[in-house]
């Protein structure tokens, strides 16, 4: 019975620290991808890779000029005003059916994450793309998508939450994905429209990612 009593144990324990070692892993994962990306930008080693992209998405828009106004309303999921509304409603629903504390902490990630990627822009100072192959004038540092990295703090975040208070697996995986879709579809766009290169939209969703895997980790800490 002893030795029954410590095998549960031990995989009780297991369950509980499995999740939290997977959240620090991909945590310093995503960071790392970001400083070598950021690096390899730097050094002027992804200008091919970025030429390519740009001019490819600006001879898709001129054969398919539908897709610009596509690609204008998927890049508005991840403006600034949204992702205010979205995590201002968010932490008012987590207020009201979980706790303050909750919500409290998912308005100060966000917060901090904006004025995270906000530093790193200024300090990569990196210009965007030639006017004369964007969609439209976007005036900023190019490096990190600011719309790409705080889609990716935002939707995942939320996402991460709102999954956990689930106990079906596809019901999780079902928020989950919607989180990632959107996500991915506020990065594209932004390349896609020519204000910014495919790099910076790399760099903000791993950015975006590590932040946000950051954040469920303490978390899921503070709640232990």
């Amino acid at each position: 019975m002893q030795v029954g009593a410590v095998v549960v144990s031990a995989r009780t324990g297991a369950a509980r620290w499995l999740p939290m070692v997977l959240l620090a892993c991909g945590a310093g994962v995503m960071a790392a991808l970001f400083f070598h990306l950021a690096s390899e930008v730097n050094e002027g080693e992804t200008q091919t890779f970025d030429a390519f992209f740009l001019h490819a998405a600006h001879q898709v828009r001129i054969a398919h000029p539908w897709i610009a106004d596509v690609m204008r309303d998927l890049s508005g999921l991840g403006s600034p005003v949204t992702l205010v509304v979205a995590t201002l409603a968010a932490c008012g629903y987590l207020a009201l059916t979980t706790s303050f504390a909750r919500s409290a902490f998912v308005a100060f990630a966000v917060v901090a994450g904006a004025v995270g990627v906000a530093l790193f822009k200024a300090g990569f100072a990196r210009s965007r793309p030639d006017i004369a192959l964007a969609e439209f004038i976007v005036t900023g540092p190019s490096f990190p998508s600011g719309h790409s990295s705080m889609a990716a703090v935002v939707f995942l975040t939320l996402g991460a939450l709102v999954a956990r208070m689930h106990r079906r697996r596809r019901d999780k995986a079902y928020v989950m994905g919607v989180a990632v879709f959107l996500t991915v579809l506020v990065g594209v766009s932004r390349a896609a429209l020519g204000v910014h290169w495919a790099t910076d939209v790399l760099g903000g969703w791993a950015l975006g990612i590590a932040w946000s895997t950051a954040c469920l980790l303490v978390a899921r800490h503070l709640e232990r």
